[in-house]
């Protein structure tokens, strides 16, 4: 799923409730907020904040504060948020997955990115104002003309990343004011008994056969990691919900569309001590963590809100923290002296977790088999009823998700599914709603970004089709598309190559036309975990390309107003079979879904980027074929074999491509010619 700059989810969920509105002027849309003239106009999705703003602002003068920040994260960093901690939707009433909020005693504000401008617009009432810049500069600039020299500017330490509290805190002081930590949240204070409850469904273990590894072989790995280190660090601190549910090969329910529960863990070199809900682990799950155990590989369940303490007394010792602080609060990174601290910017459970053994390698591998299956019985369904004028991108959504259900070891979606028709796709985290949405014809493009959560993997597909006939420059830029996605996954490089040294791979098609996209290339992949799992990608702080790590490849293109292409595939880093000797790394494509034939030119294909195509259809038909058969599934059986057939040339391009291939992979690397 493409996501801009890999940073924040793209997720639109709108809210209707306390919504009031008055007459609007002739020339006045109906769906955004006008809060220029008098009285203002709020459609009736605006949310009224009023009281909540009242009471946070009485919250605010007894701490002695000018200002508040409210960001839109959880004390884990996750990437999605539960109901419990969407503070600043309830303050500001936008729902949107990205935006800061500042609260000052006279003026209120949200920044957020252009995705989210309108839908801002459209929910919040005029308390707030909209900036339409994101990062740490506009809001301390904005802080500094609205707060006096001296003045308080206070956050929830658990809520800030330590790269977030350095950048305001540095801003802050060199202008005479001040950043306070509050460890009780004021927005919490404020919500009260209305605030949803925190997720208490229990605890479960994954069975042995959709595990790469015991949870008792990894904490031996941790620890060995641990002693080989040279600041000999005698703890390792995990934050990240995804570090604990791997290490434990523990899952939960907690987190939308990722199976996650709340906790911490603190593997020292002599015990375990997980922090979570109690509660939560019934006598079956407590087995698991000790049955049979024996001194330092018996864990210890304590209780979540008691991380902070339980850290800082730990420091009274002769001790060394690891952490990774791409993922640890400032709330736990401040109560560690700086001289008890070994920090990375991830902990060695991410690193370790990012690279699959074999096992994990063919879970994921057969995760991605079912899931073709169910979008391909998608497509064929959607063959049938698109020209009937019965389907809708909702519709659509839901009919997918049903699809995927009836698939062995389904346990949800990994994100919510990206169905966009015609110009809805050139948005590229649009996502349809029940109320908000668009029918599906023949006679547009239609883009389907989805995934499924499986016990034994996790995937994300994004498929583009045109049932009619699309026009000249669709099929160039969707060809273009599809070039990008090839030369990237084919690509031979050397070992320990990192993401963004090769990304480029899969715009070059599009940059040598003077086309481009906006978003990241692709993203890590979990086994049962994170559908966006760090730090494996083609960011420039994504880490080096190693053998058994999985990333997405989505290269895009977006027509604005009118239509949106993005084609994604999961693969594999596997070793390349190479002429002379040397440690080289390629892709090995998993996800088997074929490419739409109808918005393919053959003429913009070189030799070997259309046999590569054609093995890539064999493949799909050797892996996938035989599942349908087996499922006893004729017509998608028939609908893979006519959409896999051998592609052949229609006419060779002007120009010879081997020589602009060679010049074109020396220049993306930085190599001299």
């Amino acid at each position: 799923m493409a996501r801009a700059l890999w940073g924040c989810s793209p997720w639109l969920v709108l809210l209707c409730a306390c919504a009031w509105g008055h007459p609007k002027p002739l020339d006045q849309r109906e769906d955004v907020r006008n809060c220029s003239i008098s009285p203002p106009y709020l459609p009736v999705t605006a949310v009224n904040t009023t009281a909540q703003l009242t009471a946070l602002r009485q919250q605010m003068h007894t701490q002695n504060l000018s200002a508040y920040i409210i960001p839109d994260t959880d004390a884990h960093m996750s990437e999605y948020i539960s109901k419990c901690d969407q503070r600043r939707a309830w303050m500001t009433g936008f729902t949107g997955s990205a935006g800061i909020a500042v609260v000052t005693m006279g003026k209120a504000a949200l920044w957020t990115d252009s995705r989210y401008w309108t839908q801002a617009e459209r929910q919040m009432d005029c308390n707030w104002e909209l900036h339409k810049e994101v990062g740490t500069t506009p809001i301390v600039t904005w802080l500094l003309a609205e707060i006096p020299v001296g003045g308080h500017v206070g956050f929830d330490p658990f809520l800030f990343s330590i790269d977030s509290w350095e950048s305001y805190d540095a801003a802050l002081r060199e202008s005479d004011r001040e950043l306070v930590s509050i460890t009780i949240n004021l927005v919490d204070l404020v919500w009260g008994s209305e605030r949803p409850a925190v997720p208490s469904e229990p605890v479960y273990a994954l069975q042995e056969a959709f595990t790469g590894s015991t949870w008792q072989e990894k904490v031996s790995d941790i620890r060995s990691q641990m002693q080989k280190r040279h600041e000999a660090p005698t703890a390792v601190l995990l934050s990240a919900l995804d570090e604990t549910a791997w290490l434990f090969n523990l899952r939960g329910s907690d987190i939308p569309y990722n199976p996650f529960f709340y906790s911490y863990t603190l593997l020292t070199d002599s015990s375990i001590r997980l922090f979570a809900n109690k509660s939560r682990f019934n006598s079956e799950a407590l087995q698991y963590l000790n049955s049979g155990c024996t001194g330092s590989m018996c864990v210890q369940l304590e209780d979540y809100s008691q991380v902070r303490d339980s850290v800082q007394a730990y420091t009274s010792g002769d001790v060394r923290i690891w952490i990774g602080t791409s993922y640890t609060s400032y709330g736990l990174y401040e109560v560690i002296p700086k001289e008890k601290l070994v920090a990375d910017a991830y902990s060695p459970v991410m690193i370790t977790k990012a690279v699959k053994n074999s096992k994990e390698q063919t879970l994921l591998r057969a995760s991605h088999v079912r899931d073709a299956v169910a979008v391909i019985r998608y497509l064929v369904w959607l063959e049938k009823n698109v020209p009937k004028g019965t389907v809708d991108e909702f519709s659509g959504a839901e009919q997918l998700e049903k699809f995927r259900g009836e698939e062995e070891f389904f346990s949800g979606s990994s994100f919510e599914t990206i169905s966009a028709s015609g110009l809805n796709a050139a948005l590229a985290h649009y996502s349809p709603t029940k109320e908000l949405h668009r029918k599906l014809s023949s006679d547009e493009m239609y883009l389907l970004d989805s995934g499924g959560q499986y016990w034994d993997g996790t995937t994300d597909i994004t498929r583009t089709v045109h049932w009619g006939t699309p026009s000249a420059f669709q099929k160039e830029v969707y060809t273009r598309v599809l070039i990008g996605n090839i030369d990237l996954s084919r690509l031979v490089f050397p070992a320990a190559t990192s993401g963004r040294m090769v990304e480029a791979f899969a715009r070059r098609a599009l940059w040598d036309v003077g086309l481009n996209y906006g978003h990241g290339t692709g993203h890590g992949i979990g086994n049962f975990l994170c559908v966006h799992e760090w730090p494996v990608g083609f960011q420039f702080n994504n880490i080096a390309m190693a053998k058994g790590m999985f990333t997405s490849i989505e290269p895009g293109y977006y027509q604005d107003g009118e239509f949106g292409i993005r084609i994604e595939d999961v693969v594999l880093v596997v070793e390349a079979q190479t002429k002379y000797p040397g440690t080289y790394l390629t892709f090995e494509v998993v996800s088997l879904v074929p490419y739409d034939r109808n918005l393919i030119d053959v003429s913009l294909l070189s030799p070997e980027q259309l046999q590569y195509l054609n093995r890539y259809y064999q493949t799909i038909r050797e892996k996938v074929g035989p599942e349908l058969q087996r499922r006893q599934l004729p017509e998608e059986l028939s609908w893979l074999q006519r959409h896999t057939e051998p592609l052949s040339a229609r006419a060779a391009p002007a120009a010879s491509w081997a020589p602009l291939m060679t010049v074109s992979t020396l220049a993306i690397l930085g190599w001299s010619v």
